[in-house]
């Protein structure tokens, strides 16, 4: 395959002699991975030509398993990778892409279909400044009234973090650093001084007296101690989760720089307590930090025994002074589901509020049909859906908030009813 690749501010390693065209299309190959969001440098080019050099091209699975052992470096990188491999080595697929993009067609008013995870990244890295050399066509000017729609602000605020570009999960990124988080407190049994005369301080008021010997008594006063409670989030990082994981986790780096005494735990087939790692104040270095602490991510999932481990070790620590859990999983359970129901409760009275947060309720049609959904929503007091900035916007606010009656269980537990 030979193809030409956009400028890129990536330099191009010497190559070695005899290699042709096909050493220089591992290099735009490289360019393109780069403009999709991997971290690829000049070394890791030689490296992959050499790579290809050693195993030989015995078949397309061996070339992509030499190119993805020299190019992946996250977790997160591997969908984006595969798709751009799809696309880049296989031009019958480009070329069609690119004609359909360059030619006059008629208007497809057909349903489209969701992107799959990382294809528009790499569709972006492919075409992105092809699309923007196209010729411009005199079209007539349309003027549309749009006080009544939605604006392009909003839009993006409701796109689901799947289906985001590298730009836009860019953008995205900055969105969340500016969240604003509220700070909200839980009264305590611990008093301290006050000067509004409202609760008299009998011990105050004592010792007060005694440095004048009793001959003036006058009264102390006392209040009711606020803390802020801690914030403990149990997050999935399994592979049916991979799409949302790395968002997710810039979104709890906020929540980690904004608030005191936030707890991560990370968890797929075992427990991970990544709190350490998050507090760096870079977050793509915390979140280099959490990848290279994790053993099991994008792998399969067992959240009934990570939750009995999380209970067993740490509960006792980190659930103290009336804190707030957030767990976030999509639920899909298949094997444990009487341990994952035992653990879910355990868990609940444990804590002072318990918020579910799974992205499969960003489908109008979601029904907890599956085992492990069922096994654990009647043990939490939110049921909030988390796929998009809106969502976690509106996560945001509830954290300073009370129960939100809009994402109340309830309603989820009489659909549970109703299909039994």
């Amino acid at each position: 395959m030979e193809t030409q690749a956009p400028h890129d501010s990536i330099a191009v390693p010497p190559l070695p002699q005899g290699e042709g065209r096909f050493a220089d299309n591992i290099v735009f190959f490289a360019r393109t991975l780069r403009k999709a969001g991997l971290k690829i440098g000049p070394g890791s080019i030689v490296d992959a030509i050499e790579a290809v050099e050693a195993i030989g091209m015995g078949s397309r699975e061996e070339f992509h398993a030499a190119l993805f052992a020299v190019f992946v470096k996250r977790h997160e990188d591997k969908p984006v990778f595969d798709e751009t491999f799809r696309l880049f080595w296989r031009s019958r697929d480009l070329v069609e892409k690119m004609i359909a993009m360059m030619s006059p067609r008629a208007p497809d008013n057909r349903e489209k279909e969701k992107a799959k995870v990382g294809e528009t990244r790499a569709s972006d890295a492919l075409l992105g400044d092809r699309r923007d050399n196209r010729p411009a066509r005199d079209e007539p000017d349309i003027e549309i009234d749009a006080r009544f729609t939605t604006s392009g602000n909003e839009v993006f605020r409701r796109m689901d973090f799947a289906q985001m570009s590298t730009a836009e999960i860019a953008l995205a990124r900055k969105e969340l650093a500016r969240l604003q988080l509220p700070l909200d407190s839980v009264p305590t049994r611990r008093f301290r001084q006050s000067h509004v005369h409202r609760q008299v301080d009998p011990r105050a008021t004592m010792r007060s007296a005694l440095r004048t010997g009793g001959s003036l008594i006058l009264p102390r006063y006392r209040e009711q101690k606020e803390i802020q409670p801690p914030l403990v989030v149990l997050a999935d990082i399994s592979g049916s989760m991979s799409q949302y994981t790395r968002i997710f986790l810039h979104f709890l780096h906020v929540l980690t720089e904004s608030r005191r005494r936030v707890h991560t735990f990370l968890f797929g087939t075992r427990l991970t307590n990544v709190t350490r790692q998050m507090r760096h104040k870079d977050a793509d270095q915390a979140l280099d930090e959490c990848a290279s602490a994790v053993k099991d991510w994008s792998g399969g999932t067992r959240i009934g025994e990570t939750l009995k481990e999380f209970n067993r070790l740490w509960a006792r620590r980190v659930l103290g002074q009336g804190a707030l859990v957030l767990l976030i999983t999509d639920g899909l359970e298949r094997e444990g589901i009487e341990l994952l129901a035992e653990e879910m409760d355990r868990l609940h009275r444990s804590c002072r509020r318990l918020i579910w947060l799974n992205p499969l309720l960003r489908f109008d049609g979601f029904e907890p049909r599956a085992r492990g959904v069922r096994a654990m929503l009647p043990h939490v007091d939110e049921f909030r859906p988390v796929h998009n900035l809106s969502s976690l916007s509106d996560l945001a606010v509830a954290l300073g908030a009370g129960r939100s009656p809009t994402h109340d269980r309830r309603r989820y537990l009489e659909k549970m009813k109703g299909m039994a």
